[in-house]
């Protein structure tokens, strides 16, 4: 076969297959939800399994949306189960294929370039998803679907859109076969990288379809869209340029660390600051574990749903790189006081160190620094933090301020992306 060919595997509502597997459960016949029965009934549902699908209960809903006719299991999600079976099939794929030819978009999807491995497996690439999606069932009891396209793009609409309704959950693009069949499709929502926003910016233009962004004077949705213009273009005609080696190759200009949470209640001002604290140490701590120096945070601060309110932020600097717990959290402690406002309960938090760079090793002092016996005996105080951690676990060692009851850090170190990992249960 000429020309490349790509495959996108997706693992079909995976947390509540994954959570029906070890249950010995058909995710096609058993309604099941995984959500976290401690939170409230408007905590989000991470996956619901297909057949509650078919009630038409949607993912990420929320729990009391589910109707209450319909009898489920709820699942406690478990992140470092799903992690250890995404890795399974994972292993599956590299038997086959060279990890340079596979790129892991999201824990429950991969795109796979097959074009070398076409001729030595003797298969088309449409029985190349085929083959995979078999292994994987008959090995791991998941449930897959899968897109083949010609390009990147036209492999993932034609997973998005396409598999759903064939009988085999295969979808197949290429260039003409996607102006055959989605060229009038609507939503334009339903399109890789087409969000609302953007929608709502083509309707203004007189534009609802794939068909009529390629007809439309390209000039016009240059100055409307600027540099976006380009990819909207291309792909109204199937076309994409990027590659999987343009996808290995990539480094991200810019480099940040993050923290985040969405509490379980309204914090006041003074519980926040506590919560801050914690993250900004936390935040110290990963610098020294990834061996990198920042010179300012940003943080953010949400207000209690009910209100409505703008989030309040603002960026901490100093006066040169640090990984030092110490001066991060001075700076941003009195941030913290001068940009949040006090009168308000706060639901959610984010922090940023800001162009992080490689910590050298050499040591760097302003005026206003702390001498270099003093900075050096916090860096070694972080480096044995670090190593005990990495030994022992996140909890083996704490500060006593984490034992307030406003405090979140020993219970988030127990979680994976903010839900529990299942190890500690």
């Amino acid at each position: 076969m000429d020309g490349k060919y790509y495959i996108c595997i997706d693992l079909k509502s995976f947390y509540a297959s994954v959570e029906c597997a070890e249950r010995g459960l058909d995710p096609m016949t058993t309604n099941l939800v995984v959500a976290d029965p401690e939170r409230s009934d408007k905590t989000i549902c991470l996956a619901v399994s297909p057949s509650m699908k078919k009630f038409g209960v949607r993912n990420r809903c929320r729990v009391f949306e589910i109707p209450k006719s319909i009898k489920y299991i709820m699942a406690v999600p478990r992140m470092q189960k799903y992690i250890d079976y995404a890795a399974d099939i994972y292993g599956i794929y590299l038997r086959y294929i060279a990890p340079e030819d596979i790129h892991v978009y999201s824990i429950d999807e991969s795109f796979i370039d097959v074009t070398p491995y076409l001729n030595r497996y003797k298969k088309t690439p449409k029985e190349m998803a085929e083959w995979f999606m078999g292994l994987i069932w008959d090995e791991i009891g998941i449930r897959a679907t899968a897109g083949v396209g010609t390009n990147l793009y036209l492999t993932k609409i034609a997973l998005d859109i396409i598999s759903k309704h064939a009988p085999d959950f295969i979808g197949v693009l290429d260039e003409e076969s996607f102006k055959e069949k989605l060229w009038d499709h609507q939503p334009l929502t339903d399109f890789w990288r087409i969000g609302p926003g953007t929608a709502r910016s083509l309707a203004s233009l007189g534009i609802f379809t794939m068909r009529q962004i390629a007809a439309f004077d390209e000039d016009t949705l240059y100055r409307k869209f600027g540099i976006d213009a380009e990819l909207l273009i291309d792909h109204a005609w199937g076309r994409e340029s990027t590659t999987m080696a343009d996808i290995k190759a990539y480094r991200s200009e810019t480099k940040s660390l993050t923290q985040g949470q969405v509490l379980m209640r309204d914090y006041s001002f003074e519980e926040g600051r506590v919560v801050m604290r914690e993250m900004v140490e936390q935040l110290a701590l990963d610098l020294v574990a990834k061996k990198l120096l920042t010179q300012s945070v940003t943080i953010l601060a949400g207000y209690s749903n009910k209100l409505h309110m703008p989030m309040s932020g603002g960026t901490a600097s100093v006066p040169v790189p640090t990984s030092s717990s110490s001066m991060l959290v001075d700076a941003v402690m009195k941030l913290y006081d001068d940009v949040v406002d006090s009168r308000y309960p706060i639901r959610r938090f984010f922090a940023y160190c800001n162009n992080v760079t490689p910590d050298t090793g050499e040591q760097q002092l302003s005026l206003f620094d702390e001498t270099i016996e003093e900075k050096e005996t916090d860096r070694r105080i972080q480096n044995a933090m670090v190593d005990i951690k990495k030994k022992f676990g996140k909890n083996a060692i704490f500060k006593s301020a984490d034992l307030q009851e406003c405090a979140t850090q020993l219970e988030r170190n127990m979680q994976i992306g903010g839900h529990k990992s299942g190890n500690h249960e």
